[in-house]
C-alpha cells in the first residue's frame, strides 16, 4: 500500500514538474529528495523521458516526409526564382538600351525643334527688315537712274 502511495505521489510530482514554470520547481524537487523513494522517482522520471523521446521520434518521423517535400519544393522555387531573376535582368538590360535610344532620339528632336524655332525667329526678323531693304533697293535704283 505504501508502494502504491509512493507511486501515486511520484506520478503527481512528475505531472507537477511537467506542468509548472521552471522557476517554481525547487520546492517540488525538494520533496523528492527529502522522501525515501528517490530511486523509484528517478526510475519513473527516466520512464517518462523515454516516453517523451518516443513521442518526439514519432512526431519527427511523421513530419519528416513533409519536411523533405518542402525542401524539394523550395529547391524548385529557388531554381525558378533564379530563372525569373535572369529574365528580369535581361528585360531590364533591353529596356535600358531601348531607353538610351529613345533619350538620344529625344535629344535630337530637341535640337531640331530649337533650330526650327531659331529659323522661324530669323524669318520673322527678316520679314520685319524686308520693307527697309526694299526701300534701300529702290533708293539704289533711283540713284543709278539719275546718273
Amino acid at each position: 500500500m505504501a508502494s502504491l502511495e509512493a507511486a501515486a505521489e511520484n506520478e503527481r510530482i512528475l505531472r507537477e514538474i511537467e506542468g509548472t514554470d521552471t522557476n517554481c520547481i525547487g520546492p517540488t524537487l525538494r520533496s523528492v529528495y527529502d522522501g525515501q523513494e528517490h530511486g523509484h522517482f528517478m526510475e519513473k522520471l527516466e520512464g517518462r523521458i523515454r516516453n517523451h523521446d518516443r513521442d518526439i521520434e514519432k512526431m519527427c518521423n511523421f513530419h519528416y516526409q513533409g519536411f523533405v517535400d518542402s525542401i524539394t519544393e523550395l529547391l524548385k522555387v529557388r531554381g525558378e526564382a533564379q530563372k525569373l531573376k535572369s529574365q528580369v535582368t535581361d528585360t531590364n538590360s533591353k529596356l535600358q538600351d531601348a531607353g538610351k535610344e529613345l533619350v538620344n532620339s529625344m535629344e535630337e528632336l530637341k535640337q531640331c525643334r530649337l533650330q526650327q524655332r531659331n529659323i522661324a525667329a530669323t524669318v520673322d526678323k527678316l520679314s520685319l527688315c524686308l520693307p527697309v531693304l526694299e526701300m534701300y533697293n529702290k533708293l539704289q535704283e533711283q540713284m543709278q537712274a539719275r546718273r
